[in-house]
């Protein structure tokens, strides 16, 4: 492939990843009630300006900085993918996005000394980093030598990546289903999402600090949904594997208990005055639901395994 034409896709996949990165604070920022908060902060935090006043100098600023910035990671991923031999992919795109995450706590704290992940918040910005790395890659790979292929077309042609997709939107919808139906009974429609979207875009302490605005509901569910996709594609490639090497089908079971765990923890931390807003038995039925769901369809779909199974690959009859 002419190198016109490598550099030409490594410019467009950080112009991508920017604009993703800015959408994504934008919506933040808006569901603080201070659209462009972010950038401000950010541009003033860089020229040592006091106070977070949205200054079109500064945010132009910012906004010049950011997209260079991403143009310079565009053309080095195009190199190191090159020299590598390697074809982008999400999983890739995930690993950028925790790279990226890191250089931002680094980065910040070195030139500005002030941690910024802190300051922003660590949730808003891991998931900032996770969608821009994952579209960056996405680009590239639409435009690679070969034929741009859709996404409904990859899903089709990779079964595994299809069935991890399904399978993460299937534990999505069940908790958001079960939540949604919640709410409604105890008359306060949505609050869920936004009690959630409160607690990590806005930092909410207390009850009395919950907005349920579309700006937290679209940002929760946003997190949700993107968290539950990665936990679904990850959940098909144990499976895939436990076909071959059963005992991974234990290992399944226990990233799913390890899940549960790790959501009642997070929550714990991050608002812990929305468990008993929430109620703990809700929260259980929910994750229960999402894992008979999750588990089901990849139960269902894989015969194999359940043949594997059933001939007692551990011995356990013995």
């Amino acid at each position: 492939m002419a190198k016109t034409k490598l550099w030409v896709r490594g410019v467009l996949a950080g112009v991508v990843g920017a604009t993703v990165l800015a959408v994504w604070f934008l919506i933040v920022d808006a569901a603080h009630g201070s659209p462009f908060r972010t950038p401000a902060f950010l541009a003033a935090s860089l020229v040592a300006v006091e106070g977070l006043e949205t200054r079109p100098v500064l945010i132009s600023l910012y906004t010049i900085l950011h997209y260079a910035a991403f143009v310079g990671i565009g053309l080095g991923v195009v190199w190191l993918l090159e020299k590598l031999e390697t074809a982008p992919s999400v999983l890739l795109g995930l690993v950028l996005g925790f790279v990226l995450f890191d250089i931002v706590f680094f980065a910040s704290v070195y030139i500005t000394g002030v941690d910024l992940v802190d300051e922003l918040g660590w949730v808003e910005v891991l998931a900032g980093n996770l969608f821009a790395g994952i579209f960056l890659m996405g680009t590239l790979r639409m435009t690679g030598v070969v034929r741009p292929v859709p996404w409904w077309e990859a899903l089709a042609s990779h079964q595994m990546l299809r069935e991890g997709v399904v399978t993460g939107v299937m534990g999505a919808l069940a908790v958001a289903a079960w939540f949604f139906v919640v709410d409604l009974v105890q008359g306060r429609l949505f609050f869920t999402p936004g009690a959630l979207g409160s607690a990590l875009f806005l930092g909410a302490g207390d009850l009395d600090a919950i907005q349920v605005s579309i700006w937290t509901v679209l940002g929760y569910t946003l997190f949700h949904v993107g968290a539950f996709l990665a936990v679904g594609i990850v959940a098909a490639a144990l499976v895939w594997q436990a076909e071959e090497a059963p005992p991974l089908f234990l290992a399944g079971i226990l990233m799913f208990v390890t899940f549960q765990a790790f959501f009642l923890g997070l929550l714990a931390v991050v608002a812990e005055f929305l468990l008993q807003a929430l109620s703990l038995w809700t929260i259980g039925i929910a994750n229960l639901l999402a894992v008979a769901a999750m588990g089901y369809y990849l139960w269902r779909k894989h015969p194999k395994l359940r043949a594997v199974l059933s001939d007692d690959p551990l011995d356990l009859k013995a």
